[in-house]
């Protein structure tokens, strides 16, 4: 299986027991990385992910640290400023957010073949990195 990136969403869905059907897909997809371990993040995936699920999902900042500190346990991309000056090419250069940029930049230096998220159009390559959005294929 090759290496994918994992989006702030797929975290976050996880732990999402207002979306039980997204919540399964992100489970599964986190469970079969984790095991394969092809499955990649980056600090500002965990970063994003505090954010989301402590001010959208209602998780207290003790559980939502627990939670970080799992998803440690994938590959981890450190954020950089070369990483930093890469997105910003990808942002020119694709019409992206600079924030969906910084994610594919820190899948593209992993070496991933695919970004699991669903901030993007499915099915597009950015650089290399293929956008899969795995709620589309599978809900």
């Amino acid at each position: 299986m090759a290496k994918a990136f994992l989006d702030t969403n797929v975290l976050a869905y996880a732990g999402d027991r207002g979306n039980p059907g997204k919540q399964g897909i992100a489970r599964e997809l986190l469970r079969d990385r984790a095991k394969s371990q092809t499955g990649v993040i980056s600090t500002q995936v965990l970063q994003e992910y505090y954010v989301v699920v402590t001010t959208k999902l209602g998780f207290g900042a003790a559980d939502a640290k627990r939670q970080v500190r799992k998803w440690q346990n994938l590959e981890l991309v450190t954020v950089s400023s070369r990483l930093i000056e890469e997105a910003i090419d990808i942002s020119v250069g694709n019409q992206i957010s600079f924030w969906d940029s910084l994610i594919l930049a820190c899948a593209r230096v992993a070496q991933c073949e695919e970004l699991l998220t669903e901030e993007l159009n499915d099915g597009q390559l950015i650089n290399s990195v293929r956008i899969v959005n795995p709620f589309r294929r599978r809900a």
